[in-house]
């Protein structure tokens, strides 16, 4: 699946995209900070905590083209988040934890434009104490299955190669079968991951657009023809995966546009496999969006009015938006895609 040289073009590609590394003082010397820089190559800048320079004056998001840092830390306070209404499935709760800030591609509508006052990554190296809160939610809701999503500040595998960090959440999911992780994704990277046994509770979910839409907005990401192929091997060897249309983006072929997609996914059996498939419009913030407009001013985003919502969110106004999500999941359900599996993504009406 990850032939050498793909392994190399990643390695290399890593290796070559940081601008500086800074290490916080307390940890420069711990077995996995030492690890992640002898894969860089790199000599590290130390400072006392990550947010003495990250974060501290405005890096416009686009910065991240040419001068890229890299920072080692130790995430303080909240560890998991409540995630909000129809984040997930319904009916049982959802939480994010929080393992790194920020992302190596560039959505252009991706909301961490106008998140953080940086783009630098910062890869948080705590995942003990991450797991411990994960754990100690768990008992809280014995009754119950409990979700835990990473992705929500960085993609959940880009990464994994340097951070080494998924045999961790992949063993806390082996003990305990009532909690699921969902590591959501756009990265064909699998190194990592194919060194674990599939496991029901363990489920890799991919961001899809169709793949013109893809090519102008989803910048310097795999390909949605390479992310779909990375599912089909991922199936073949026994993962359970899901899918995120998400967002959706109003143009005037987006339905012959979602119909490619899904006739690429059932080519290689993918949509009756999903274990579900959330979609969800294009939203922002307000100061998201006038990042996004600041940044991508000729993007296709841009071709479709819309307003504030219910939730204080930019966004298509609701009867288009819930036409273009129902026109979507018609196709799905013709596509094989199961009806219980499919849920809308942030909405009031989901």
């Amino acid at each position: 699946m990850n032939s050498p040289l793909r392994l190399f073009r990643i390695f290399a590609a890593v290796i070559s995209m940081w601008n500086k590394i800074y290490v916080e003082e307390a940890i420069l010397n711990s077995p996995r900070v030492q690890n992640i820089l002898s894969k860089t190559g790199m000599v590290p800048l130390v400072l006392k905590t990550y947010d003495e320079i990250w974060g501290k004056s405005k890096k416009p998001y686009l910065h991240k083209r040419d001068s890229l840092n890299l920072f080692l830390a130790e995430k303080k306070g909240q560890l998991l988040k409540l995630a909000p209404d129809a984040y997930g499935t319904a009916g049982e709760p959802h939480y994010y934890f929080i393992h790194a800030y920020n992302c190596i591609y560039e959505c252009q509508y991706c909301y961490l434009q106008g998140y953080f006052n940086s783009p630098d990554i910062v890869l948080f190296i705590n995942h003990e104490e991450i797991l411990a809160e994960m754990q100690k939610t768990v008992d809280e809701n014995s009754g119950t299955r409990v979700w835990f999503h990473a992705g929500e500040f960085s993609d959940s595998l880009a990464l994994t190669h340097l951070t080494g960090e998924l045999a961790l959440y992949h063993d806390f999911c082996k003990k305990n079968p009532k909690a699921v992780i969902e590591l959501r994704t756009k990265s064909v990277n699998t190194k990592e991951l194919l060194e674990l046994e599939p496991l029901d509770n363990f489920i890799i979910s991919f961001s899809l657009s169709p793949q013109k839409v893809a090519k102008e907005i989803d910048l310097k990401t795999p390909s949605t023809k390479a992310r779909l192929k990375t599912m089909s091997e991922l199936k073949k060897r026994g993962y359970k995966l899901a899918a995120h249309f998400d967002p959706i983006v109003y143009q005037d072929t987006f339905k012959s546009d979602y119909q490619e997609l899904l006739n690429q996914m059932n080519d290689s059996d993918l949509t009756k496999e999903l274990d579900y498939l959330s979609l969800g419009v294009v939203r922002f913030t307000k100061d998201v969006y006038r990042e996004v407009e600041r940044n991508y001013p000729d993007s296709v985003i841009h071709g479709t009015p819309m307003i504030k919502s219910f939730d204080n969110k930019v966004r298509y106004n609701h009867p288009m938006r819930m036409w273009m999500m129902n026109s979507v999941k018609e196709l799905a359900l013709a596509a094989g895609v199961k009806s219980d599996a499919i849920y809308l993504c942030m909405e009031e009406h989901a």
